[in-house]
C-alpha cells in the first residue's frame, strides 16, 4: 500500500479539505469522542526551524488524541549536527514512530524526506516553498467564519515573495470559482512569478490584483489575511529594516474595511497588527491558531486511518 503524506497544499482535492473540516468539526462538537483515537500511536516531531503554533499545535493534537509524542527540537540536537544526512535520519525515526511532522529551512526538505519515509510524513514548512497545515488551518478558518471559498475576495498583505503561507493558500484557494485576490506589497515583496503561474494553470479565470496601498485593498476585501517582513529570510538586514513597517493596520485603516470582513494572520505578529485591533470582532487570528490544533487533529486521524486501511 502507498504511503500517504502531505507535503503540498495541493496534495488533498477540495473534496478531501471538506471531508477534513467535517472531522475537525464533529472533534471541536464531540472532543471526548477521539481521546483514545490515537491510543499506542507515536508521533515524532523534527523542527529544523523555530516554530511555536506548528509543533506545538501539533503535539497537543496528538496527545489529545491519545498519542504520544517523541520530538526533536532543533539540528543542533539531532544527529544532523554530526553529519547524519536527512534521508538516515528520516528512516531511523520512521522506525521509532508511526508519522513523521517536519519544518526544515532548505525549500524541498519536506519531498526529499518523504522518499525514504516508513510512515506518512506531514511538511510543518520547508524555507518559503510551503506550508501545507497552515493552509489546512486557514482554509477551516474561512470555512468555519464563511461557510463557503466561491466568490470570495482575499486580500494578502506583506511578505508575499518569501510568505510560504502565503505560497500554499493562494494556489489552494485558486481551485475555487469566482475566487479574486488582491496582492497588497511592496515591489521588492510581489508575489513570485512561479506561484502566480501555478495559480493561473490552476484557475485560468482567477484574477490577482497588485496594489501597494492597503487601504486600497481592504475596501472590497471578504478576507485580509496580514502577514509578518520576514527578517530571516533576509539576506541584507537594512533592506528588512526599510521594509519591515511598510504595512501596519490599525483601526483608522480597518474602518475602509467590510464590517463583515475576518483579519486573519498565521502568527507570530511583530508590527502589523496594532494590538488594539485584537478587541475587533473581525480579528480572528488567534481563533485560526486555536482551529490549527483541531485541524491538524483530523489530519493525524486521516492519515493514520490510510495508513491502517480504515475510515476517518
Amino acid at each position: 500500500m502507498a504511503i500517504n503524506h502531505f507535503l503540498g497544499s495541493l496534495d488533498f482535492s477540495p473534496e478531501k479539505y471538506d471531508v477534513l473540516f467535517s472531522l475537525a468539526s464533529r472533534i471541536i462538537d464531540s472532543p471526548s469522542d477521539y481521546t483514545d483515537r490515537c491510543r499506542g500511536k507515536l508521533m515524532a516531531t523534527l523542527f529544523y526551524e523555530p516554530s511555536t503554533r506548528t509543533r506545538l499545535s501539533f503535539e497537543a493534537a496528538m496527545l489529545r488524541l491519545g498519542g504520544g509524542v517523541i520530538s526533536v527540537a532543533s539540528a543542533k540536537s539531532s544527529s544532523v549536527s554530526k553529519g547524519e544526512s536527512l534521508g538516515d535520519t528520516i528512516r531511523t525515526v520512521g522506525g521509532y514512530a508511526d508519522l513523521i511532522v517536519m519544518r526544515h529551512p532548505k525549500e524541498g526538505a519536506a519531498l526529499l524526506a518523504a522518499e525514504y519515509s516508513p510512515v506518512p510524513l506531514i511538511n510543518g514548512g520547508d524555507g518559503a516553498r510551503e506550508h501545507p497545515t497552515q493552509t489546512l488551518t486557514d482554509l477551516f478558518t474561512i470555512h468555519r467564519f464563511k461557510g463557503r471559498f466561491d466568490g470570495l475576495t482575499v486580500a494578502f498583505c506583506g511578505d508575499l515573495r518569501y510568505g510560504r503561507t502565503v505560497h500554499s493558500l493562494v494556489k489552494a484557494l485558486a481551485r475555487y470559482s469566482g475566487v479574486k485576490f488582491i496582492l497588497i506589497s511592496p515591489s521588492e515583496l510581489r508575489l513570485p512569478e512561479r506561484i502566480v503561474r501555478e495559480v493561473n494553470e490552476i484557475n485560468p479565470e482567477a484574477t490577482l490584483q497588485e496594489t501597494t496601498s492597503m487601504e486600497d485593498g481592504l475596501e472590497s476585501a471578504d478576507v485580509l489575511y496580514m502577514t509578518r517582513i520576514q527578517k530571516e529570510r533576509f539576506f541584507n538586514e537594512e533592506d528588512y529594516i526599510r521594509l519591515r513597517d511598510t504595512y501596519i493596520l490599525t483601526e483608522d485603516k480597518l474602518r475602509a474595511a467590510s464590517e463583515e470582513m475576518i483579519v486573519m494572520h498565521p502568527l507570530p505578529r511583530v508590527t502589523e497588527i496594532d494590538y488594539a485591533i485584537d478587541a475587533d470582532p473581525r480579528a480572528v487570528y488567534f481563533e485560526q491558531a486555536r482551529f490549527g490544533m483541531f485541524a491538524r487533529m483530523a489530519l493525524i486521524v486521516h492519515l493514520l486511518s490510510d495508513k491502517e486501511g480504515g475510515d476517518a
